[in-house]
């Protein structure tokens, strides 16, 4: 016989579940920007790194033109590399911290000539200069089905909100998350949130009034 606290994790991710599917339907046609964005780099592994480097603190409709102009001149890390950092930071500006990402794509492309294979690991895509534990996780779902979730400022404001996790930090909230959803759902949630925190469960004035979990949501604002 199953204790209280075991069925009662098991409920919360029966619900989490629920929720997360339902959040799925919900935005679907209210086309959130990572939905074109996610379409638009799923060609190759090196233009899906490239991409999700250039959306760090970048509204995706930038990061997407940002990405096609960078592309158009060069599509791989050794023709990449031979443009020069100055050259890729005026293609990809005006995303975030172009200089800093400019330097960074330059510093993997010359990493990936050198290298026998492409980064297919976490410990691996962490060693490329600008890519974080976020960025790693992202790039393993998007470019290999990899199973991972990448806690961007979205996934870890809205996980907080609908009361998914505790956590203080990305890492403390991944790993909840991953203890909470079925280890096949993990590369969903990113997609999910970020459109759901792009289009309905904003930073600010969320709009909880036409949310799909206003019923149930215990950071419901209704005014």
């Amino acid at each position: 016989m199953r204790s209280s606290s075991t069925a009662k994790r098991s409920r919360a991710e029966r619900w989490a579940v629920r929720d997360l599917e339902a959040i799925r339907k919900f935005i679907i046609p209210l086309s959130p920007p990572v939905t074109s964005f996610e379409a638009s780099v799923r060609s190759t592994p090196f233009r899906i790194l490239i991409s999700v480097l250039l959306s760090a603190r970048t509204q995706d409709p930038v990061t997407e033109k940002a990405a096609a102009r960078l592309f158009v001149k060069a599509d791989a890390p050794v023709k990449m590399a031979r443009l020069g950092e100055a050259e890729i930071a005026r293609l990809i500006y005006p995303v975030g911290f172009y200089r800093t990402k400019a330097k960074h794509i330059l510093g993997i492309c010359r990493a990936l000539g050198k290298a026998e294979g492409f980064p297919a690991t976490l410990e691996s895509l962490l060693e490329l200069p600008g890519i974080g534990r976020k960025s790693a996780n992202l790039v393993l779902a998007l470019a290999f089905a990899h199973p991972a979730i990448a806690v961007d400022t979205h996934v870890f404001r809205i996980s907080r909100r609908l009361g998914w996790s505790a956590g203080r930090t990305p890492g403390e909230v991944e790993k909840e998350l991953e203890r909470l959803f079925p280890r096949r759902r993990w590369s969903e949630v990113n997609q999910v949130l970020v459109g759901f925190g792009q289009t309905i469960c904003r930073p600010v004035h969320p709009k909880c009034g036409i949310c799909i979990l206003k019923g149930t949501c215990p950071s419901v604002e209704l005014k």
